[in-house]
């Protein structure tokens, strides 16, 4: 994601990102240009990443685009995936100011529903009104779900959700674990679940993702109002969906569908994604009947916490091979191999 420190919004940033992860990544990587105010000459010159995240929504970082005229003149001129943060400004503004005192559970109303809403709405005009391929990110209402069921048929519709958003609800979460429950857009209350897997299910939402933000310990330990939003997803996303297999709420092919051969089609991945000649040897290998509880000191994650931290779960990955080289094995990591830049179809 772009919203780092420098934000990556510029070609010159997005090459220097490749350079490095290209001499520190074990995995295959790509990155998003950010869209700012201002970098409309840069947008146009996106060729081989995965796509622009846009902001539409104040979050992590300040890379907010709100304004109407500049939304529309960004989807104009775009020609990869545009992925975005889907929060209406003005409405978490207005929200922000009936927030009274400094309980995380006021989290969920400082961010409503409604912001949610509107944002999502407003981004699929935009995406129908110029053909352009919108990715949702990170859905969390069910009035969304309900929202896009509608507009799927445009074949220019994706989206997304997260382990947290469908098995952590408010305010149990805010209660137990506090900011470290906190995200953007909020774990919700419990109804919002039932559409969110209902979406899953359907073909509504394509895909599982992670939102991924390492915020630390130190930072996540400040009162509400000063503790950063978002909470580390990568290492834990697998388990708790075969965790799922296991409870016999899912099958395990709708856990491939949507964590391996979804993500690649969307973005259309060259030669990922599938076990197929030709495709690269980029594979999970998973045991469905190990148990183990998640913990903090187990995460490998620079921050050092997980939201899950006690769950035990059933299934685990226990194997992983990157382009052929196997780089986790039981618990080891082989810091030897490095990843690829993945490259994109047209």
């Amino acid at each position: 994601m772009p919203n780092t420190n420098p934000s990556t919004t510029t070609i010159e940033r997005l090459n220097d990102k490749n350079n490095d992860a290209s001499k520190k990544s074990l995995v295959n990587y790509s990155f998003f240009l950010g869209a700012t105010k201002d970098n409309l000459d840069e947008i146009k010159k996106l060729n081989n990443n995965c796509g622009l995240k846009i902001f539409m929504g104040s979050s992590t970082g300040d890379l907010l685009v709100d304004d109407d005229d500049i939304l529309a003149d960004i989807f104009s001129v775009c020609n990869k995936i545009i992925a975005v943060h889907a929060e209406d400004e003005k409405t978490l503004k207005e929200a922000e100011k009936s927030v009274t005192g400094d309980s995380f559970t006021n989290h969920p109303d400082a961010r409503p529903v409604e912001a949610a809403v509107k944002a999502t709405t407003k981004a699929v005009e935009l995406a129908i009104k110029f053909n352009k391929r919108l990715h949702i990110l990170h859905l969390s209402t069910a009035e969304e779900v309900e929202f896009l069921r509608k507009h799927k048929s445009t074949g220019l519709i994706t989206a997304e959700t997260t382990p947290q958003h469908l098995l952590l609800y408010s305010p149990d979460i805010y209660n137990e674990i506090g900011s470290f429950g906190q995200m953007n857009p909020p774990i919700r209350e419990k109804y919002h679940q039932k559409e969110l897997w209902a979406g899953l299910k359907d073909g509504t939402i394509n895909c599982i993702a992670t939102d991924h933000a390492p915020h630390t310990i130190e930072e996540k330990n400040k009162p509400y109002g000063q503790a950063p939003s978002g909470m580390p997803g990568v290492q834990t996303s697998l388990t708790l969906m075969l965790n799922e297999v296991s409870n016999e709420a899912i099958n395990l092919e709708d856990v491939v569908k949507w964590m391996c051969e979804n993500p690649a089609e969307l973005y259309n991945i060259k030669n990922k994604g599938f076990l197929r000649t030709g495709y690269d040897a980029d594979i999970t290998i998973v045991d469905m009947n190990k148990e183990n509880t998640i913990m903090n000191k187990d995460m490998y994650s620079k921050c050092g916490w997980t939201a899950f931290d006690g769950k035990t779960t059933k299934g685990w990955p226990i194997t992983t091979i990157v382009n052929g080289n196997i780089v986790y094995d039981n618990n080891k990591l082989n810091l030897d191999i490095r990843g690829k830049e993945v490259e994109f179809s047209s």
